[in-house]
Order: structure tokens, then sequence, then C-alpha cells
């Protein structure tokens, strides 16, 4: 399983997004969801937030099976991010942040 998260919030202009991962372990429920993936959100959002990157945030995360599907969603998705002049467009280094399998 592939995945990447983006963070934005209402009071900031930055948006920051992750590289795309490898998933070890992560199932797909029988709906077709990446299994706890609110506790992937929730990984982004409290790296930002202990780093001091970015309060109250709103984080998303995008999964799939297939890499090539993935990176053309976040392509599409991070170009209409930096369509707009007042938004920055902000990697999050994957050597400081990754996403670990969430405890059950």
């Amino acid at each position: 399983m592939y995945a990447f998260g983006i963070s934005a919030s209402f009071t900031d202009s930055v948006v920051y997004f992750t590289d795309i991962q490898i998933l070890d372990s992560a199932k797909i429920s029988k709906d077709g969801f990446l299994a706890h993936r609110e506790l992937y959100s929730y990984q982004l959002k409290n790296y930002l937030e202990d780093n001091r990157l970015q309060q109250n945030s709103t984080c998303m995360i995008y999964f799939s099976e297939n890499r090539k599907k993935l990176e053309k969603e976040a392509t599409k998705i991070l170009s209409k991010y930096k369509r707009s002049n007042r938004i920055i467009v902000t990697r999050v280094d994957s050597e400081k942040f990754r996403f670990t399998k969430p405890e059950e």
C-alpha cells in the first residue's frame, strides 16, 4: 500500500505534503478504505504541531495499491494548491517524518 498526506489550515498560507510512502502491513477494509486512515492523518497532524510548523490544521491521507495512480493524484492535488499565489506548498522531508503502523 502507498500513501501520502497533505495538511492545510484556514489560518495559514502554507500547505504541507509528504512524499509517497510505503505503508507496511496496511489493510483495506471491506468498504475499500484504508483501515485506521484517521490515525495516519493524526500522525501527520501531531508531527506538524509538535515541530511548531502548523497548528489547527486539517490533515488528509491519500492511498492506493497502485503507485502510479497515487502519483497522478498527488500531482493533480498539488497543482491546484500551486495555482494560488497566496498558498505556499511545502514538502515534509521523509527523513524527518514517516507514517508508521498504528497501534490497534
